[in-house]
C-alpha cells in the first residue's frame, strides 16, 4: 500500500513539476549587476568574462551616450538556430552596459525567452547558464512575463504580426549573392543602416546581421535607435539590449522581423496609447521596414 501511495505521489508531483515548468513566466531581459563604475571598464570586464565562458564577441556598438551593446554567440546558439525555420534570429544574444544616474547596469537578453519567441528547436538553457556565470543574475525584468507556450504564438494584439510573418525584402540567385548584397548595403550605409555584427548559422545557408540605425532630421527619426529608445525605454532598469535590430539572410532571401513584432517582443507590456507608448513611435515600423529593405537591395515597398 505504501509503495502504491509513493508511486501516486511521485506521479502527482512529477506532473505538477512539468505543469509548473510550462507555466513559468519568462521575461525578456536579465539584470546581471548594477553599481558604481564607468561604462568602458564594465564593457571590458564583461567581454573578458564572456570569452572565459565560451562566448565569441561578434560585435560591439554604442547607440547613444552611456550605453554600449555587446553581441555574442556560441556553438549552442549557432547549432540550435539551424534546426528551425528562421532560427537564425536566435543565433546571437545581446549584452548591454548602461549608465543610469550614478550606477552602471549590466544586462542581457534572456536566451530562454528568445528561444521560445523565435520558435527555436531548443531552449538555450546552457547559454542562459553560461551568461549567468559570466555576468551574474540579479533578476529577470522587462515585462510581467509570458509562458513559453504563449511566447511561441505571441503577437502584440489583433492584426499585428507573428514571428512567422517576417518582412521579405529581396530574393537573389544564391545565398552567397544575398549575403554579398547585404554586406554591400551595410558598408554603404546610405539609409543610415550600418553593420554591428555578423553570425553565420552552423551547417545552414543562414546568416544573421545586427544593424545600427541612425536617422537624420524629422523624417528619419522614426528609424533612429536613439529616438525610438528615448520613447519606449524609460523604466529604472533599462532594456538597452533590445538593440541592435537584425537582418536575416536565409538561403537566397533577405528577411527582418516586422517592427510590430520585433519591438513588442522586447516590450510586451508597453501601452498602446499615452506617454511612453507605441503611439509615440507609430511611424517606426514602416520607417524601419523601408530602411532595411533598401539596405538589403530590395524595393522601397518590399514587405
Amino acid at each position: 500500500m505504501r509503495a502504491i501511495l509513493r508511486g501516486v505521489l511521485c506521479l502527482f508531483f512529477g506532473i505538477s513539476s512539468v505543469v509548473l515548468a510550462q507555466d513559468a513566466v519568462l521575461k525578456p531581459f536579465v539584470l546581471g549587476s548594477k553599481g558604481p563604475g564607468e561604462v568602458a571598464e564594465k564593457v571590458d570586464a564583461a567581454k573578458a568574462a564572456l570569452t572565459q565562458n565560451g562566448f565569441t564577441v561578434a560585435g560591439t556598438y554604442s547607440p547613444y551616450p552611456n550605453a554600449t551593446i555587446i553581441a555574442v554567440t556560441n556553438d549552442e546558439m549557432r547549432s540550435t538556430a539551424a534546426k528551425s525555420e528562421h532560427g537564425g534570429f536566435g543565433a546571437a544574444q545581446r549584452v548591454s552596459v548602461t549608465k543610469v544616474g550614478n550606477e552602471v547596469q549590466v544586462a542581457y537578453t534572456n536566451p530562454i525567452y528568445l528561444a521560445n519567441a523565435y520558435r527555436m528547436a531548443g531552449d538555450l538553457k546552457d547559454t542562459a547558464a553560461k551568461l549567468q556565470a559570466a555576468l551574474g543574475k540579479v533578476e529577470e525584468y522587462g515585462a510581467k512575463g509570458l509562458t513559453a507556450s504563449k511566447l511561441r504564438k505571441y503577437h502584440y494584439t489583433f492584426g499585428m504580426e507573428y514571428f512567422d510573418e517576417p518582412n521579405e525584402f529581396a530574393k537573389y540567385a544564391s545565398y552567397e549573392e544575398a549575403v554579398k548584397a547585404v554586406e554591400a548595403g551595410l558598408a554603404a550605409g546610405k539609409q543610415g543602416v550600418t553593420k554591428v555584427y555578423r553570425v553565420d548559422v552552423a551547417g545552414k545557408k543562414e546568416t544573421l546581421f545586427g544593424v545600427a540605425m541612425k536617422g537624420e532630421g524629422e523624417a528619419g527619426k522614426f528609424m533612429d535607435d536613439k529616438y525610438i529608445m528615448s520613447e519606449i525605454d524609460f523604466k529604472d532598469i533599462r532594456s538597452t539590449a533590445h538593440l541592435p535590430y537584425d537582418i536575416l539572410v536565409s538561403d537566397n532571401k533577405v528577411y527582418a522581423l516586422y517592427a510590430r513584432f520585433r519591438i513588442a517582443i522586447s516590450f510586451p507590456d508597453l501601452s498602446m496609447m499615452g506617454a511612453n507608448s507605441f503611439m509615440n513611435i507609430m511611424k517606426a515600423p514602416e520607417a524601419i521596414r523601408e530602411a532595411l529593405a533598401l539596405t538589403s537591395g530590395g524595393k522601397k515597398d518590399a514587405r
